[in-house]
């Protein structure tokens, strides 16, 4: 992490995982093929479980909204038994579009979460950070900071990381989670959303993130709203 003095109104660190506290390449060459991997093979075996049932659901809901999508992927509802098989091939090339478009979809996030789940359990993935995150968050808690991941993966995917990590569990060090259920990281009102959810007034924040892209820049120069709780920190 880029070495950087804390602005005294900052009582909160909001933090970034993709490129901020954990590796790009974790993400893009470990995670991401996992999902390509074995997600048939994930679907045939919990598919008569209630919470794979609900992943279903929502892809199903989500690939309505996508509809007008050059390219979309629908998912029909399986009548019979005789049908599921083919509805499972429709969910895995679904999935796989949202994938290649780099989507971050509530739906395709929740899936994601608890294929990964299943593999940090069992041993066959570990959460990676980078070596100088795990200091510098025990310095900031030492120093009275609050700290809060915000991200687009899902805030379970999330605990997972942190919890699984090659560092061991770090889930200790964490105030919180966010993700995109309180809204996209390029849309101010998400910001709001998470200042008003752990009750602290905005220009006590600070958000890390190594994307310009992903923080509403143009906000800075709207007296409203504070520059703080937008500034990133390249890493």
């Amino acid at each position: 992490m880029a070495l950087f003095s804390v602005p005294t109104p900052v009582t909160t660190i909001l933090l970034d995982i993709e490129g901020t506290t954990t590796p790009i390449t974790f993400v893009k060459d470990v995670l991401f093929p996992y999902i390509k991997e074995n997600i048939k093979k994930y679907l045939l075996e919990h598919w008569q479980e209630k919470e794979c049932q609900e992943d279903i659901t929502q892809l199903q809901k989500q690939a309505e909204k996508d509809s007008h999508i050059d390219g979309f992927v629908p998912i029909p509802s399986a009548i019979s038994d005789n049908e599921t098989e083919n509805m499972i091939q429709a969910v895995v090339d679904n999935v796989y579009w949202q994938m290649s478009l780099d989507r971050k979809t509530t739906a395709l996030k929740q899936l994601q979460g608890h294929m990964w789940r299943s593999a940090y359990i069992t041993g066959q993935l570990k959460g990676e950070v980078y070596e100088d995150v795990v200091p510098s968050i025990r310095q900031w808690r030492e120093l009275g900071f609050k700290l809060y991941i915000y991200s687009s993966g899902s805030v379970e995917a999330q605990k997972l990381l942190f919890g699984f990590s090659i560092e061991g569990n770090l889930l200790k060090l964490l105030d919180g989670h966010f993700d995109t259920t309180v809204g996209h990281k390029v849309e101010s009102k998400s910001y709001r959303n998470i200042a008003d959810s752990i009750r602290c007034s905005p220009e006590n924040i600070l958000f890390l993130t190594d994307v310009v892209k992903d923080m509403p820049l143009y906000l800075v120069t709207q007296e409203s709203y504070p520059e703080a709780v937008i500034r990133g920190v390249c890493c």
